[in-house]
């Protein structure tokens, strides 16, 4: 065997900024640095409203992209991979939390850091490919559209009773009931945050318009006095520091109880990282490493739930927004996660002001943008008849049942597929003979 054979397993896992940092320049890090504070003006008010949308706290939210952020950067297989809380892990996030309170959030997502950890040791990055693209579609259409719904009441200004179900097909009924609270300065300020973030990204793409189009809601809110709930009427004043680190409480029970969860946050972590790598790759002409970037989702993982933050994964649009910024190195990443650090540590009462129709409406874009509607038509047009009724059910059972089902369903009926189109011989069912 040769030297370079022996080595190729380490090189697997090395983080990609043991590669880029000896080739940088003055001139690349200063980029680096604009990109990073162009992503970070994105991220932060996603991460408050994706916190918010999981029914966590909103500095959860901050903690989460400063502390992944930084580790996904500094650890993981790709060169300009942003990480931090996203849209995917919303509908899980809400479940567990409310099952199994938010310490029981933290555990899950300390297992599944751990989880994470050992496939990215054992070189599990590229079992990517055994998961069938219409489940990925499927389930990935389907949070969408239940995180648009989640949101409608706080865009409109509808008031839900209290302890109204978050599954879709009893929580439509809840909204339609409560059609007569609609509130006509929410609907308003929501329907403008949309226009605006809309309107931002096509004039001016490489702009962070979503801070800006949530601010601007936010101020017109305080200069026109009108009665529209803010992030601090519902929640207070957020935190200027980071939490210390604490473990949560650990039984063999809860271990048991916790592990389909967990299972679930690392499948959606190591799936959607390694996607976002992909199309990174594309973007920049580079090539991630799929076990370096999976070991740091798990380490990104493990040191989110210390702090007390949220399920963090690589995020595809702060991903293409760090490349269309002129990101190139891990260096944007870090500098990313250490800009939300700094407003958190200054200018954290500012974010009291922030409006939740506002932020309603810029989940909603998010949801909008990542159902990825520009392929809805080929996806049922194209390809085996098979595939798209694998993309439908995975979507039929992500809305109306649970994500685990959708996705063991989904992933059993797409490797059964495979398997029969590769014309695998019957098994020999004849008993041996004893």
């Amino acid at each position: 065997m040769s030297s370079a054979t022996r080595l190729m397993p380490t090189a697997m896992l090395t983080p990609k900024i043991l590669t880029t940092l000896p080739q940088s320049t003055p001139k690349s890090v200063m980029a680096d640095l604009i990109a990073g504070i162009t992503v970070a003006m994105v991220a932060l008010p996603l991460s408050l409203a994706i916190a918010i949308a999981s029914g966590a706290a909103p500095a959860t939210g901050l903690v989460t992209a400063i502390v992944a952020g930084f580790l996904i950067s500094a650890l993981g297989g790709s060169r300009v991979q942003i990480g931090g809380p996203t849209g995917a892990f919303i509908v899980v996030v809400h479940g567990v939390i409310t099952a199994h309170g938010f310490d029981g959030l933290v555990l899950a997502t300390l297992m599944a850091g751990v989880i994470l950890v050992i496939a990215g040791l054992l070189r599990a990055g590229s079992l990517i490919r055994l998961v069938p693209e219409p489940v990925i579609n499927g389930f990935t259409i389907g949070i969408a559209a239940i995180i648009a719904l989640s949101q409608l009441p706080d865009a409109v200004g509808i008031t839900l009773p209290a302890g109204t179900p978050a599954e879709a097909m009893e929580r439509l009924p809840a909204i339609w009931a409560a059609r007569d609270s609609l509130d006509w300065p929410s609907l308003a300020v929501g329907l403008a945050t949309i226009i605006a973030i809309v309107g931002l990204r096509r004039a001016v793409p490489r702009f962070p318009g979503l801070i800006v189009a949530v601010a601007l809601a936010s101020a017109g809110v305080a200069l026109w006095d009108l009665p529209v709930d803010t992030l601090g009427d519902r929640f207070g004043a957020l935190p200027a520091s980071l939490p210390m680190p604490s473990l949560p409480v650990i039984t063999l029970a809860r271990l048991i109880e916790l592990l389909p969860s967990a299972l679930i946050i690392a499948f959606l972590a190591g799936v959607e990282s390694l996607l976002s790598a992909m199309v990174a790759d594309r973007m920049v002409q580079g090539k991630h490493r799929p076990s370096a970037e999976i070991l740091a989702q798990g380490v990104a993982n493990i040191g989110s739930a210390l702090m007390g933050g949220l399920p963090a994964t690589g995020a595809i649009a702060r991903t293409a927004t760090n490349v269309r910024a002129g990101g190139r190195t891990p260096l944007a990443g870090i500098f990313h996660a250490m800009v939300i650090l700094v407003v958190m540590l200054l200018a954290a009462p500012m974010a009291s002001y922030l409006v939740m129709p506002a932020l309603a409406g810029l989940l909603i874009v998010t949801a909008w943008n990542m159902s990825e509607p520009q392929h809805w038509r080929g996806y049922l047009t194209t390809g085996r008849i098979s595939d798209r009724m694998l993309l439908i059910l995975t979507l039929v059972l992500t809305v109306l049942t649970d994500l685990t089902v959708a996705i063991a369903v989904g992933v059993a009926i797409g490797l059964a597929l495979r398997l029969k189109r590769r014309d695998v011989p019957p098994a020999d069912w004849t008993p041996p003979d004893r």
